[in-house]
C-alpha cells in the first residue's frame, strides 16, 4: 500500500464502496489500450497482464517452481479492488501469468479488499497469511488515514492443490483485533517465520504522538497467536499529515529475517523503505538496531523476500509510477516488479544487495564502450556495468550516465568519486562506504524502469516516460575521463509482446 491507496479510499468514501469503485472499474477496463504497443512498458521486469499492481506478496518456492504473488486491480489501471495476483516461474526470470488467487469475499472479513501478506509451509501445506478490510464500525476501525473507516484483519488461507491456484480461507480472523489498549493508526502485512516449533510474526502498526512499530506475535498452529510485544518502535519525524506513514507513525510491510548470520528488518514509511540490521534475542525476542539505510533511493516500495531453495535471501520490491494518475489510468497499466534481489549484510552490519545472477541468462553478446566524447548509442533492453575500481579500471573517479529520447535528455546519473555523490535528477546521496562488496556500476534499461546499483550496498530505481508508439530504444551517452570502459550486454525480452509470459 502506498500514498494512492489512501488517496481512493478517500475519493470513494464509506458509503460509496464497493458499489462505486465496480462502476469505475468497469467503465476503464471497457477502453483497455493495446498494451503491446506501448514502449514504456517493460520488457524485462515482471508486469501484472494489465491493469494496477503494487506489493509482492508471499514469494514462495512449491513443488519446482517460484510462484509470486502480488497486489492487483484486475479491472483498472488505477488503486482498488485489491486482488492477489498469482504467477509461476522456474528460475524468477521467465514468469507465466496464473489466475487471480485471491479475491475479496462479499460481507465477509475480506470483504473491502485483500490486502499484503506472506506465505508459508505448514505441516506440508502452503499457507497464506494476509490483511483482509472490511467496513467496520468507529469503534473496530484501524486504518484512520482518510474518509473511509475500514478494520483490518489478519486471515489465513490454505492452498487446495500443488498449482497454489486455488485457496481455502479460514472462516475466522487469525489476529481479530489490535493489542488492547493501542489506538493503532494501522494493523496490516504479516510476517510469519519458524523458531523451533513455534511460529513468530510482526505485523506493521504504529500510534500517533509515538511512532510506527512491528507488533510481535507467538503460535504453535499459525491459527491461535498471542501477542507479546512490539519487535522494534521507531518516532515521529516531526511532519504533519493526515496519513500516518508519511509521518513514520505507521510502518507498513515488515520484513524480518537472518541471512549468513544475522538479522535484518524491512519497513516501508515515509515513502521509502528502510532497512535495519542488529542483534536479535531469541529468548527474549527482542530485536536490537545496530545500523540502519535506504534500501533503495528511488521509485521502490513494499518489498517481500523469501529465503530461495539455495539458501539465499532473494527480494522482490513494486517499482511506481512517477507520472499522474490519468495518464496511468489511460495507459491501462500501472506498475511493475522489480528484479529479483540477493540481500546480504557485511561483517559491520551493511545490507549487500546485487541483481539475482539469474537476470545474466537474458544477455546477449557483451560490447564494450569506452568512455570519450562521442555520439549516444541505443540500445532497447540492456545491462551497463562499469568497475569502479581505482585507479586502472576507473580513471578520474567520475562518470555519468545519460539516457535520451531524440535529443531530450530524460534522466542522468552521475558517479563521482572525489565528491563523494551519486547523483540522478534531484536526488543526491553520498557513495557507500569503502570496500565494496562488488566494486561496479550496474544498470538495467527497460522501457520507462531503469534500476541502478552501485557498490553492491546502493540501489535506484528510476521511471523515465519518453518513448512514443512507434519508438523503442533509448539514447544512451556515457562521459567520463578517457580510459573507462563500459561492458554492455543487450537483453532478451522475457515477453514476444509486453503482455504474456
Amino acid at each position: 500500500m502506498f500514498l494512492d491507496r489512501r488517496r481512493f479510499v478517500a475519493a470513494l468514501g464509506l458509503a460509496a464502496g464497493t458499489a462505486l469503485a465496480s462502476r469505475r472499474v468497469r467503465a476503464l477496463a471497457a477502453s483497455t489500450p493495446d498494451l503491446a504497443q506501448d514502449p514504456n512498458r517493460p520488457e524485462l521486469h515482471f508486469v501484472a497482464p494489465h491493469n494496477w499492481m503494487n506489493d509482492p506478496n508471499g514469494p514462495i518456492w512449491w513443488k519446482g517452481k517460484y510462484h509470486l504473488f502480488y497486489q492487483m486491480n484486475p479491472g483498472a489501471a488505477v488503486w482498488g479492488d485489491m486482488h492477489w495476483g498469482h504467477a509461476v516461474s522456474t528460475d524468477m526470470v521467465h514468469w507465466r501469468h496464473q489466475p487471480i488467487a485471491l479475491a475479496p469475499t462479499p460481507g465477509w472479513h475480506d470483504g473491502d479488499g485483500c490486502f499484503s501478506g506472506s506465505a508459508v509451509v505448514h505441516n506440508g501445506v502452503p499457507t497464506l497469511i494476509y490483511t483482509g478490510i472490511q467496513a467496520a464500525p468507529p469503534e473496530l476501525v484501524t486504518i484512520h488515514d482518510s474518509g473511509a473507516k475500514y478494520r483490518e484483519t489478519q486471515l489465513l488461507a490454505t492452498a487446495v492443490d500443488d498449482t497454489l491456484g486455488s485457496w481455502k480461507k479460514l472462516p475466522d480472523p487469525v489476529v481479530a483485533l489490535p493489542p488492547a489498549g493501542m489506538a493503532v493508526t494501522g494493523f496490516r502485512d504479516p510476517c510469519p517465520w519458524q523458531e523451533g516449533d513455534a511460529w513468530y510474526m510482526v505485523v506493521g502498526s504504529g500510534e500517533r504522538g509515538k511512532g510506527g512499530c512491528a507488533l510481535l506475535y507467538r503460535s504453535t498452529d499459525l491459527r491461535h497467536w498471542d501477542y507479546l510485544h512490539p519487535l522494534a518502535s521507531g518516532k515521529p519525524n516531526g511532519l504533519h499529515s493526515d496519513d500516518p506513514n508519511q509521518t513514520g507513525e505507521m510502518w507498513e510491510c515488515p520484513d524480518f529475517f537472518e541471512v549468513n548470520g544475522q538479522h535484518c528488518l524491512l519497513y516501508s514509511a515515509e515513502g521509502k523503505v528502510f532497512w535495519n540490521t542488529g542483534d536479535y534475542d531469541i529468548q527474549q525476542h527482542t530485536f536490537t538496531v545496530k545500523r540502519q539505510g535506504l534500501l533503495d533511493r528511488g521509485a521502490f516500495y513494499a518489498p517481500k523476500s523469501f529465503r530461495a531453495p539455495d539458501g539465499r535471501r532473494i527480494l522482490w520490491g513494486w517499482i511506481q509510477e512517477r507520472r499522474p494518475e490519468a495518464e496511468f489510468a489511460a495507459a491501462g497499466w500501472s506498475g511493475a516488479m522489480s528484479l529479483p534481489r540477493v540481500l546480504t549484510i557485511g561483517a559491520q552490519g551493511q545490507l549487500e544487495i546485487a541483481v539475482a545472477a539469474e537476470a545474466a541468462r537474458l544477455r546477449g553478446p557483451e560490447e564494450k564502450i569506452a568512455v570519450q566524447p562521442s555520439a549516444p548509442f541505443r540500445r532497447k533492453l540492456a545491462t551497463l556495468r562499469q568497475e569502479l575500481r581505482l585507479p586502472v579500471e576507473f580513471p578520474g573517479g567520475k562518470v555519468t550516465v545519460g539516457l535520451s529520447v531524440n535529443g531530450a535528455r530524460l534522466c542522468e546519473l552521475t558517479v563521482d568519486v572525489p565528491g563523494n555523490a551519486i547523483r540522478c535528477g534531484g536526488t543526491t546521496f553520498p557513495l557507500p562506504a569503502l570496500p565494496y562488496p562488488r566494486p561496479a556500476l550496474h544498470i538495467f534499461l527497460d522501457g520507462s524502469v531503469i534500476e541502478s546499483f552501485i557498490g553492491g550496498r546502493e540501489a535506484l530505481t528510476s521511471r523515465v516516460y519518453g518513448l512514443k508508439p512507434g519508438e523503442t530504444e533509448l539514447e544512451v551517452a556515457v562521459s567520463g575521463q578517457r580510459g573507462s570502459v563500459f561492458h554492455l550486454w543487450p537483453l532478451a525480452a522475457i515477453s514476444p509482446d509486453r503482455l504474456t509470459t
